[in-house]
């Protein structure tokens, strides 16, 4: 991935610790560690992210669905501390028919089963479209989960620009109050990363469809800014749209040439 970064004159990237769609995740082989290492300080690539695998629902009605996703963020977070001082980001669940208080109790209890006062890694709950019963589709639910982890300084939130738009957030004409609403509920302090995407779908729509960026309802003077905006300017970017590396690079450069990077 760091090769990749390089590549595509990037100097962070996203990553999945495991099969997105789930499974074991592979051995850790410390050489391979030591000089992922040294590239990385070579090449000025931080921070990187971690993304949780997809199939994960720490609010799942099933126990034995909650017991997978906790054993499995567990893991993942022992083998981050092999690359420390870096992020993590999930996405807070489903809660299919039990209700956003159970659901986000279950969350939380996985969270204070899980971190520990001694890692380095910052656990990144991640804004949602609100698809079905998705927990993390308004700022409120989010703080609510925030409020219940023990050790909250250990967290902080991944704001996705085509998930806010499907949940109801004008980031396009309303830029500035989202923001400040984000501040007066959960502190813009709590914001450690950005998952810059356009979205296929209008306003509210609930739907999570990412778009290139400029290629959707978002457009493209929104992204332009967000990235020159004076808070959110100093926070790591992740491209999450329907891009090979060379759609990649092409974003990134606009986005370097925006905010004259």
């Amino acid at each position: 991935m760091a090769k990749d970064a390089v590549k595509i004159d990037a100097n962070t990237f996203q990553f999945f610790t495991r099969n997105p769609r789930g499974g074991n995740a592979k051995a850790i082989n410390e050489k391979d560690v030591k000089a992922f290492l040294l590239k990385t300080e070579e090449e000025d690539i931080s921070p990187i992210l971690a993304h949780a695998p997809y199939t994960l629902n720490a609010c799942s009605a099933d126990p034995r669905l909650r017991d997978f996703a906790k054993r499995t963020m567990a893991d993942d977070l022992v083998r981050m501390e092999y690359t420390p001082g870096n992020m993590y980001n999930f996405h807070p669940g489903c809660h299919v028919k039990q209700g956003v208080d159970v659901g986000v109790s279950y969350i939380a209890e996985m969270l204070n089963e899980i971190l520990t006062s001694e890692q380095t890694t910052t656990v990144l709950l991640e804004t949602m479209a609100g698809k079905g019963s998705e927990i993390g589709a308004t700022f409120q639910e989010l703080k609510q989960i925030l409020d219940l982890v023990d050790l909250s300084d250990h967290m902080g939130v991944c704001l996705d620009t085509c998930h806010v738009w499907d949940g109801g957030y004008d980031i396009a004409n309303h830029l500035e109050e989202v923001l400040d609403e984000f501040d007066q509920v959960i502190g813009l302090n709590r914001l450690k990363a950005i998952h810059l995407n356009d979205s296929q779908n209008p306003l509210g729509a609930h739907k999570d469809r990412h778009a290139r960026l400029g290629e959707g309802h978002i457009g493209i003077d929104t992204f332009y800014k967000i990235v020159t905006h004076p808070i959110l300017s100093k926070l790591p970017f992740y491209l999450e749209t329907p891009n090979d590396l060379d759609g990649y690079r092409r974003e990134i450069h606009m986005m370097r040439e925006a905010a004259d990077l």
